[in-house]
């Protein structure tokens, strides 16, 4: 079949967005995403999302890594959804679905989405490191000198160690640059490799550093390789809540292919 396609990326983290409201794709074509989100024999991406029509909700994202398995939450993927629906002429403000449950997603002036994230209840830290879940599983550590840091070599030996090989995790490594100002960059799990930017990862290594640091301040910037995003939190006892998660999204081209 001929399918439409649109390509968006929010901080260089990209992906395939699908308007399923009318296709009726399957979730379970997992050759077919893979292939999709393949760099040199596809379109290329760091996952696939479809749009669809889901009761009670503005809409359902459903979310798929670049290996073709279905996943867990993706931050970037969020806020580019937001857009996409947005740019499909369906509003600037939108309540929607997604695997870890409900979210608000708004349209700001000058290209900017925002999406509130899942509540966190409990970060665990463990020694040199933090894990936490913000709707996908994170491990953060702070690192020294973080641009000439080996963030594929060992996030993958975080990722396949014996405590994660199973489920998986996302790995973060991030300095700061200054008060309330840090640098992340993240190994993602079903890409299998660095990616240049990861919104559930941003909001896990803001969390963390609220706690490794105490900038005093509950809106923290934060620079990744695919550019600028914030987090901004309220905190409830050990709660934290009204998580928004801010930054570019943009269309960068849409197309046909064949399946």
């Amino acid at each position: 079949m001929t399918l439409p396609f649109y390509k968006y990326q929010g901080t260089g983290n990209d992906f395939v967005i699908i308007d399923n409201r009318q296709l009726g794709l399957k979730r379970e074509d997992v050759a077919d995403i893979r292939q999709l989100c393949d760099r040199r024999f596809g379109i290329g991406a760091d996952g696939l999302i479809y749009l669809q029509e889901k009761e009670g909700y503005d809409f359902e994202m459903v979310y798929y890594n670049s290996d073709g398995r279905e996943s867990t939450m993706c931050g970037n993927g969020g806020r580019c959804i937001v857009r996409f629906a947005h740019d499909l002429g369906l509003g600037d403000e939108f309540s929607f679905l997604a695997v870890d449950g409900p979210h608000v997603g708004r349209v700001l002036p000058g290209g900017i989405v925002s999406i509130q994230m899942k509540d966190v209840a409990h970060t665990s830290h463990r020694g040199d490191h933090y894990v936490l879940d913000t709707g996908s599983p994170h491990y953060v550590k702070f690192v020294q000198d973080i641009q000439s840091y080996p963030v594929a070599k060992n996030g993958n030996t975080i990722r396949y160690s014996d405590t994660y090989r199973a489920e998986g995790i996302n790995v973060n490594f991030v300095e700061e640059l200054s008060r309330g100002h840090i640098y992340v960059r993240t190994y993602e799990r079903g890409v299998e490799d660095e990616t240049y930017s990861c919104g559930t990862g941003v909001v896990a290594s803001a969390i963390s550093y609220f706690y490794e640091k105490d900038p005093g301040e509950t809106m923290i910037r934060v620079k990744t390789l695919g550019g600028d995003l914030s987090v901004k939190f309220d905190l409830d006892g050990p709660r934290f809540t009204d998580i928004w998660l801010t930054g570019p999204a943009v269309q960068v081209f849409r197309g046909e292919t064949t399946i």
